[in-house]
């Protein structure tokens, strides 16, 4: 017989349990005072593979990021701390929970309006451009965008030019001299790379960023100092003048004998300085940078007021202070300057 509703009380409601506040919520992290050493090596859709241990006993490993670092990012070259299954055997999963304060960042933006940063490598210590002299056509101010973007990042320059066997690169390299940049020259031999040697003692002990426009050779010289590396290469279309993009993404590889790293990174048509203060550029030409207490407030260093000018004209910074003075402004004017070429 069914039950009117009066004889229903309150013992015959089931009540389920509020297990969402269950649990007192609380600030505290845990502090993972086992987590281990890593360094990032790439990064592919959410997951980063990460290489723990030293020189001689190292393994790799597939990482995800714990939920509380947020919305941090996490880049190629970056240290991290890892917990949880660190292994590295097939279908291991690490967590990282903390990332070690950045020595470097090498950054740049869309172009330069954009007010947004894109972090490209973490801790490098040289950036090394990668511009070939003929096919495809060097881009001397995509250069010089690549040189202020070291200079910001307080990372050594390295001017790498390819193709030496098609072309005298003793034209280009006289607009750079000023500059003092070291360089390194290479040519195609058939059974391999003139230059490789020079370019081996450059990049010794160092973590080094290649950047350069697609097709210039970049990923043929990685190839060549990381043989097992297999990166992919392409070649320059004979109507655009332009390389295809080879690398999708950047990555870290261990030059042999744990002599250093390099990271490969994909070809660039436009490096934009956004977030480059161009007060900043100046610093580093020691040269000519006592000169600027003689400025205006607010002296741009490229205009008539500017203190610079008496101060080359004085002989103070010596010998090649017009040349030096006439690239840092050329180096000045690439931050606002539009374009690449």
């Amino acid at each position: 017989m069914a039950r009117s509703p009066r004889d229903y009380d309150e013992s015959d409601v089931r009540i389920r349990p509020n297990r969402r506040g269950s649990r007192p919520r609380t600030k505290d992290r845990p502090k993972h005072e086992d987590a281990v050493l890593g360094r990032v090596l790439g990064v592919d859709r959410g997951r980063y593979r990460v290489r723990v241990g030293g020189a001689g006993d190292h393994h790799d490993l597939v990482a995800m990021r714990a939920r509380e670092l947020g919305r941090k990012g996490i880049v190629v070259g970056d240290e991290v701390h890892l917990v949880g299954d660190t292994t590295g055997t097939d279908g291991s999963l690490a967590r990282i929970v903390r990332i070690t304060d950045r020595e470097t960042v090498l950054r740049r933006t869309a172009d330069d309006t954009d007010p947004v940063e894109r972090v490209l490598v973490a801790n490098a210590d040289q950036l090394v451009v990668v511009s070939a002299l003929t096919n495809p056509e060097p881009r001397p101010r995509l250069i010089d965008r690549c040189l202020v973007a070291a200079y910001d990042a307080g990372m050594d320059p390295l001017l790498v030019l390819t193709k030496a066997d098609l072309t005298d690169p003793a034209p280009f390299l006289e607009q750079y001299a000023p500059l003092s940049v070291p360089h390194v020259v290479t040519s195609r031999l058939e059974d391999g790379i003139d230059g490789l040697d020079a370019l081996r003692d450059a990049l010794h002990g160092r973590v080094s960023v290649l950047v350069g426009h697609s097709g210039v050779g970049k990923s043929t010289l990685v190839n060549a100092l990381v043989p097992e590396a297999e990166r992919a290469t392409g070649v320059v279309n004979d109507v655009t003048g332009r390389g295809r993009h080879t690398s999708t993404s950047a990555v870290a590889l261990p030059l042999p004998d744990d002599d250093g790293w390099v990271v490969d990174t994909p070809g660039v048509r436009s490096f934009g300085l956004a977030h480059v203060d161009p007060t900043r550029i100046v610093h580093h030409f020691p040269d000519l940078e006592p000169g600027t207490a003689q400025c205006p407030r607010g002296c741009t260093h490229d205009e008539e007021e500017c203190g610079l000018d008496a101060w080359v004209e004085s002989g103070a910074a010596g010998p090649a202070g017009p040349a030096r003075l006439e690239s840092l402004r050329r180096l000045l004017r690439t931050r606002t300057a539009a374009g690449e070429d």
